[in-house]
């Protein structure tokens, strides 16, 4: 399961990763699970950290950065399928402070003697996803 804190309680989220939206990266709440921050606390250990992010390059923008955010979609959902019944993964980043952002760079190059662009996507601040287990689990 995929938590994110929302003011004083956790709510299960699904990943809403979208090229074309303001907010490329965000979460939409699923209403599936909702636990106040302290019963969460009392319940559950953070294990360990990771932040994901990733690069994209290619000659066509709104693919490169397609491309970006599908591989970011698919290593979130890499870690949730290697959860026990006993384990949850948070979204660690907060909206304002450390929100991840997709974020490019442009430049010239020459094919064939024509001016082209090639385009670098890049998630930056990464995606920090805490891994939390039951106590006593």
């Amino acid at each position: 399961m995929l938590l994110r804190r929302f003011g004083s309680s956790f709510h299960s989220v699904t990943p809403s990763f979208d090229s074309r939206a303001l907010s490329e990266i965000s979460f939409r709440k699923d209403g599936a699970h909702t636990v106040p921050v302290e019963e969460f606390e009392r319940s559950y250990r953070k294990v360990s950290e990771e932040a994901i992010g990733g690069e994209a390059e290619g000659a066509v923008q709104s693919a490169v950065e397609d491309e970006l955010l599908r591989r970011l979609e698919a290593d979130v959902a890499d870690r949730l399928a290697r959860l026990s019944d006993a384990e949850v993964v948070v979204v660690e980043n907060e909206q304002g402070v450390d929100y991840p952002k997709v974020r490019d760079k442009k430049r010239g190059t020459i094919v064939e003697g024509e001016n082209r662009l090639h385009f670098e996507w890049r998630v930056d601040p990464p995606l920090r996803l805490g891994h939390y287990r039951r106590v006593g689990s």
